[in-house]
C-alpha cells in the first residue's frame, strides 16, 4: 500500500510495440530506505500510434501513464523519470504540433 506522504517516482519506457510505466516509491525495509514497485502498467500500441516519432512516442507515454495513474498521483509529489532528454524539449515547445499541443494541455 502506497503512503501518500512520500513523494513517487513514475518511470516512462515506450519499447518498439508498447508503451510501459511504472509507479515506485522509497519505503523503509529493515531501516533502511528502498524503492519498491507500487504498480506497473503496459500495453499495446495502437497501427496509427507506430507512426510517431521516437520523442512523440515518449511524450505520448507520459501522457498515457499520467492518466492512467491519475488516482494514485492527484494531489502527491512525483518525478518522472525518462530516458528521453526530449521531454523536456516538448513540454516547453512554443509552436507544437497538433499532437503535442493537446498533450501538453491534458497534463496540465
Amino acid at each position: 500500500m502506497p503512503d501518500w506522504n512520500i513523494p513517487f517516482k513514475l518511470y516512462i519506457d515506450p519499447c518498439g510495440d508498447g508503451l510501459r510505466a511504472s509507479l515506485h516509491q522509497v519505503q523503509i525495509i529493515d531501516d533502511k530506505p528502498t524503492e519498491g514497485p507500487v504498480c506497473y502498467i503496459s500495453r499495446q500500441i495502437k497501427q496509427t500510434e507506430a507512426r510517431y516519432g521516437e520523442s512523440q512516442m515518449e511524450f505520448f507515454c507520459l501522457v498515457w501513464a499520467l492518466e492512467k495513474l491519475y488516482y494514485y498521483l492527484d494531489g502527491s509529489v512525483f518525478e518522472v523519470i525518462t530516458n528521453c532528454n526530449a521531454v523536456k524539449s516538448l513540454l516547453n515547445m512554443k509552436t507544437p504540433n497538433r499532437h503535442i499541443l493537446r498533450w501538453q494541455v491534458e497534463i496540465q
